[in-house]
C-alpha cells in the first residue's frame, strides 16, 4: 500500500523543512566527543539557557535521555514514581530494569497527571526489605494521557513532596515546548523544579533526530560517561545539531498551529456516530478517540482510512490517536476528518 498523503500517526513523522536542511548542510562541525563541534556546542548552550540549567548534552534520542538520567540518579532496586501511562513504563522496552536495575511504581493519575498527595502516598517507608523510593518522573506533555499539559502548580506541589523526602525530580520533556506554548508558562519555569530533564527535537520541532538532556554540571558530566558507554557519543554531530538550532529559532511559536489543528479535528469528528472523543478540552497537539460504538476495531478504521490516503494511529483495540504537526495543514486535517466521517457512515449503512 502506498504511503499515506496525510499522516497523523505521530509528530515524529515530520520531515526537515527546506530551511532546516540548508542549516544542516552548512553546519560548522568538529569532533563532538572532544567538545569541538561548534554547532552541537551552540545547541547545548541554547538549551541550557532555555531551561535554566547549568549544563546540557546532545543525545541521539529521548529514550536515551530518560535511561541515562535514571542511571545517573538511581541505584539497582530503587523505586521510580511515575504515572501508569508514562513512556518510561510502556514504551522503552523495560529500560529502567535492564540498565539501572530500577523499579517503577505506577500512580493512577488522571489523563497522565497525578497529584501531590498521590506522590506522597506512593513513597515507600524506609525498610530493609522494601525498595528505596528515589525518583519522581513526569512526562510533559502526558502523551498517553491525552497530550495533557501538567499544570505548573501541580508540578510544584509534587516537587515539594520530593524535596520533603529527599527524592530527585526528572522530566521526560518529549513535548515540553508544546506545553509551554499551550499554557503560556515558560520552559524555564516548567523546568525549575527538576534535577534533570530533556527537550525533544524530533517531534513537533521537526528535526530528523535528537534530544538534549540538561541538569547540573556534575549530573551532565556523569551523563556524558553513560552516553559514551551506551554508544551515544558522536563525531561531527553538528550536521544534526544544526537542525535543533534552527528548530529552536524558527519552529517553537508555530506549535500553536498544531494545537489549533488538533482542536479543529476534535470538533469536526465529535458528533460522528460511534466516535467518542475522550475529552472536551484538547490541551496540545493530540486527540484520542474511541471507535467501539462504530462496530469496528481501531485496526479496521485504520485500514479503511488508508484507502483514503489518511493514517491515524491505533493505541489499542478500539482507541485511536491523532497527532497534528508541521507537515499537516488545516486543509489536510479537514480532509482527514471528512475521511473518518466517510468510513464511519459507510460502516453504519452496512450494519
Amino acid at each position: 500500500m502506498p504511503s499515506p498523503r496525510i499522516d497523523l500517526y505521530s509528530d515524529t513523522q515530520t520531515r526537515p523543512s527546506k530551511g532546516m536542511r540548508e542549516a544542516m548542510a552548512n553546519a560548522e562541525v568538529g569532533d563532538e566527543q572532544r567538545g569541538e563541534d561548534p554547532s552541537t556546542n551552540r545547541l547545548c548552550e541554547m538549551t541550557k539557557e532555555l531551561l535554566g540549567k547549568e549544563a546540557a548534552v546532545f543525545m541521539p534520542s529521548g529514550t536515551m535521555c530518560n535511561q541515562i538520567a535514571i542511571l545517573v540518579q538511581c541505584n539497582p532496586g530503587d523505586d521510580i514514581i511515575a504515572d501508569k501511562s508514562a513512556h518510561i513504563i510502556n514504551s522503552e522496552g523495560g529500560g529502567p530494569a535492564v540498565f539501572a536495575g530500577a523499579m517503577i511504581r505506577p500512580v493512577d493519575g488522571v489523563r497522565g497527571v497525578f497529584q501531590p498527595d498521590q506522590a506522597e502516598a506512593a513513597i515507600r517507608k524506609a525498610r530493609r526489605h522494601a525498595p528505596r523510593s528515589r525518583m519522581i518522573a513526569i512526562e510533559q506533555t502526558a502523551n498517553a494521557g491525552g497530550g495533557t499539559v501538567w499544570p505548573l502548580d501541580t508540578i510544584r506541589g509534587v516537587s515539594e513532596v520530593a524535596q520533603k523526602h529527599g527524592l530527585v525530580m526528572h522530566m521526560d520533556g518529549a513535548r515540553l515546548l508544546n506545553a509551554a506554548v499551550a499554557s503560556g508558562v515558560s520552559a524555564r519555569d516548567f523546568a525549575e523544579p527538576f534535577d534533570s530533564l530533556w527537550l525533544d527535537l524530533s517531534k513537533g520541532l521537526g528535526c530528523p533526530v535528537g534530544a538534549v538532556l540538561a541538569g547540573s554540571t556534575d549530573f551532565i558530566e556523569q551523563a556524558w560517561q553513560w552516553k559514551q558507554r551506551m554508544g551515544g557519543a558522536m563525531r561531527q554531530s553538528g550536521v544534526i545539531a544544526a537542525a535543533g538550532v534552527y528548530a529552536l529559532e524558527h519552529h517553537v511559536e508555530r506549535l500553536a498551529e498544531d494545537h489549533e489543528n488538533a482542536r479543529f479535528f476534535a470538533e469536526s469528528v465529535a458528533n460522528l456516530p460511534g466516535i467518542r472523543v475522550e475529552t472536551d478540552g484538547i490541551d496540545s497537539n493530540m486527540v484520542f478517540f474511541d471507535v467501539s460504538e462504530t462496530g469496528m476495531t481501531a485496526a479496521e478504521v485504520h485500514n479503511r482510512l488508508l484507502e483514503h490516503g489518511v493514517r491515524i494511529g491505533e493505541n489499542d483495540r478500539t482507541r485511536m490517536r491523532v497527532v497534528t504537526h508541521m507537515d499537516v495543514t488545516r486543509d489536510q486535517v479537514a480532509e482527514a476528518a471528512a475521511a473518518l466521517r466517510t468510513v464511519v457512515m459507510e460502516a453504519s449503512r452496512a450494519a
